[in-house]
């Protein structure tokens, strides 16, 4: 008999974000396979005797990386009663949770989803800016700005972006940066758009400069700013200044 999979979302930083179903989930685990940006203080939930495997994937791994990782939930199910796949953030917003899945399905595997808290949502609610609000904000779009290398050819339209939508965020985009903001001033984004870059969203390491689409990438390069981060695009941007509540 085959054991379950448990694609679990360990939220985007703060480990008080975490759902108590997660929580409930890693105290119960056999196995844990975790990445890279799962918080310390979550690791040290995970039982004794189940056995930690360290999954996560660095800048610039080949995308055979994915292959192990699926190959070891299958591996682990088969042997073990409760197999924890911990993910940082949400298991399906870009965290191919949803690869997983299928790959589970594929092998006859049974899985269940837990949802955590996107990175993305949890980085803006930190800094002060709401992703939509009534005035200024009534669509969001989240968006990947490191896209799969194996894809002949970029698929995010980011000329498209620049009037289709109020609000952009963007995930693993920061080496990316000032080619998007070029794009999206060249798809008619008003070159004053302001933009934050929020680094170690949640955490108590969190650092947000602000700028526009014509300038952040500079400031980015002045401030030394590093991954994890989150970007976001929008006149919402602004209201960090008025209800930007954390100290």
């Amino acid at each position: 008999m085959t054991g379950k999979v448990f694609l679990v979302g360990a939220g985007p930083g703060d480990p008080s974000l975490i759902t108590l179903r997660a929580v409930e989930l890693i105290k119960k685990a056999d196995v844990v396979l975790y990445d890279r940006l799962v918080s310390k203080k979550i690791l040290s939930m995970i039982p004794k005797k189940a056995k930690s495997v360290y999954v996560g994937r660095e800048v610039g791994d080949d995308t055979k990386h994915q292959d192990s990782t699926n190959e070891l939930m299958v591996k682990f199910a088969k042997i073990k009663r409760n197999v924890i796949r911990l993910k940082g953030g949400d298991p399906i917003i870009f965290g191919r949770g949803g690869e997983e899945a299928e790959y589970l399905k594929k092998h006859k595997i049974s899985f269940e989803i837990v949802p955590g808290i996107t990175s993305g949502i949890g980085s803006a609610t930190y800094a002060g800016i709401p992703l939509t609000h009534r005035k200024f904000a009534s669509s969001v779009t989240f968006v990947t700005g490191h896209e799969d290398p194996e894809k002949k050819k970029e698929i995010v339209r980011w000329k498209n972006l620049a009037k289709s939508t109020d609000t952009i965020v963007i995930m693993m985009g920061l080496s990316r940066i000032g080619v998007i903001c070029k794009q999206l001033s060249a798809g008619g984004m008003d070159v004053k758009t302001p933009v934050a870059v929020i680094q170690n969203g949640t955490t108590k390491k969190q650092i947000m400069i602000t700028g526009t689409i014509s300038n952040i990438e500079k400031k980015v390069k002045e401030e030394k700013i590093k991954p994890p981060t989150i970007i976001i695009i929008g006149k919402v941007v602004n209201l960090a200044k008025t209800i930007g509540w954390r100290k």
